[in-house]
């Protein structure tokens, strides 16, 4: 958690300015575009990394549908994750958030300026009805990331919960694509005691599951099959970090070493491994 502090602490002086303009911003979407308010959220996030030594390295974006809305389906391991999505995935898109989560500052700034949905797990009328709103959205070509796991448990690293089938009903409704994500390393940013080491996460976002190929299956059963790809997507990038393929063992090895100077971007990442 000190890593969390630090972020708060470095970025004092801004929270005067920063804050105030996300508030009005979100209060007023009449005024402010959604990529308007979606390129003041990156920023803010891009401050917090800088000033966090966080770099996140993005895998598999030209695999995201590009004439749909969609559902992303991560696994869930902190509070990093929605921040580390968002920084990495160029079209606007929102979330969905318990609303005992949502009101604290920042969190709350972040989810009036992008639209987030408060979801009031208690209340299923509440739930029903949020549900048909975001349906409706998606149809509309709006993306959004829902955890199916339904919440993150601190000290299970890079370990899956199992998935809630219900969070599934919104791919079927909306007959979207449902794209799993999965998030390696996110769980470092905030959860380690250490802040003043660099941190590398990783985002790789995997082959969309179109309508077509699960409109026949149980939510049950859609849960599984994605919370199977994600597994096996974390095995794989976790070997592949391990062995320095595809050149992000090299990237984390410089990063903790100092090099390149956050903002940087060294010449392999050029050729080929976006990090954002």
């Amino acid at each position: 958690m000190s890593r969390f502090f630090h972020v708060i602490f470095m970025n004092l002086f801004r929270a005067p300015y920063m804050i105030p303009k996300m508030r009005y911003y979100g209060a007023h979407p009449e005024k402010y575009s959604e990529e308007q308010r979606y390129a003041l959220a990156t920023h803010a996030i891009d401050i917090m990394k800088n000033s966090g030594h966080i770099t996140t390295v993005s895998i598999g974006a030209e695999n995201l549908p590009k004439d749909s809305g969609y559902v992303m389906y991560p696994n869930h391991q902190g509070k990093y994750d929605v921040l580390g999505i968002m920084t990495t995935h160029e079209a606007p898109c929102s979330f969905v958030i318990d609303d005992r989560r949502s009101h604290m500052t920042l969190v709350r700034e972040f989810t009036d300026l992008l639209q987030g949905k408060r979801i009031k797990k208690d209340d299923l009328k509440q739930t029903f009805q949020l549900f048909k709103d975001i349906v409706s959205e998606i149809v509309c070509g709006r993306k959004y990331i829902i955890f199916p796991e339904g919440g993150y448990v601190e000290g299970k690293q890079n370990a899956v919960c199992d998935f809630l089938p219900g969070s599934f009903k919104l791919a079927l409704q909306s007959k979207a694509p449902i794209v799993p994500v999965a998030l390696l390393d996110s769980y470092k940013v905030f959860d380690s005691d250490q802040c003043d080491r660099n941190v590398v996460t990783y985002v790789d976002y995997l082959d969309p599951i179109y309508y077509e190929d699960y409109r026949g299956m149980k939510t049950k059963e859609i849960a599984a099959l994605v919370q199977e790809k994600i597994q096996q997507a974390i095995a794989a990038l976790q070997e592949q970090v391990e062995a320095g393929f595809p050149a992000i063992g090299e990237l984390q090895e410089q990063i903790e070493a100092g090099f390149p100077v956050i903002g940087e971007l060294p010449e392999q990442i050029e050729e080929g491994i976006p990090v954002v």
